[in-house]
Formats: C-alpha cells, sequence, structure tokens
C-alpha cells in the first residue's frame, strides 16, 4: 500500500482489535497490584501508544502530507510541557481541599 492510498476495512478492523488488545492489558496491569509509579508510568506508555495510533490511522494523519504530522507534532509536545507547569498546581489544590 503507498502512502497516499487508505487503507481498507480489513486494516481498520485490525487497527480496533489492536487498540482493544491494548485497552485489555491496561486493565490486566490495573489488578496487579503494582506500584503506583510503575503502573502510572506504564499505563501512560500505552496511553501515548493508543493515542498516536488513534491519531495516524483513524484521523488520517498517516496519508496525509508530511507537513500537516511535523505541524502536528511540535505542538503536542509544546502542550505537553505545558502540562508541567499545571501539574504541580493541580496537586496543591487537591492537597487543599483535602484539608478542609
Amino acid at each position: 500500500m503507498s502512502s497516499n492510498q487508505e487503507p481498507g476495512m480489513s486494516s481498520y478492523v485490525g487497527i480496533v482489535i489492536g487498540l482493544m488488545i491494548i485497552v485489555g492489558i491496561e486493565v490486566v496491569l490495573t489488578y496487579q497490584h503494582l506500584p503506583v509509579r510503575t503502573l502510572l508510568f506504564s499505563l501512560l506508555c500505552l496511553a501515548c501508544f493508543e493515542a498516536f495510533v488513534g491519531i495516524m490511522y483513524l484521523m488520517h494523519v498517516r496519508y496525509e502530507n508530511p507537513l500537516l504530522f511535523w505541524t502536528i507534532f511540535p505542538a503536542t509536545l509544546f502542550v505537553l510541557v505545558m502540562l508541567n507547569y499545571l501539574w504541580p498546581d493541580a496537586y496543591r489544590m487537591a492537597r487543599m481541599s483535602l484539608g478542609k
């Protein structure tokens, strides 16, 4: 399949089944009683992979002009970096509400 040709229905079925398998892995991991940091890291990695597959294939970015990907990718990284400035504040707000 060339990069400009969109996939058929069988490709979409395979992608959706793959995403459902990843969700199943996430559910199994939550019941394994792993340490919180390990669980959080593994679930975030799996969620990022799911989001990447969803954006690339289900939103057809894979079949667009590569310039679109290289426009979206830095913007997404910028948003994630900026979220790092909000998480400590959210943690502080949660601790303040628990203290009431």
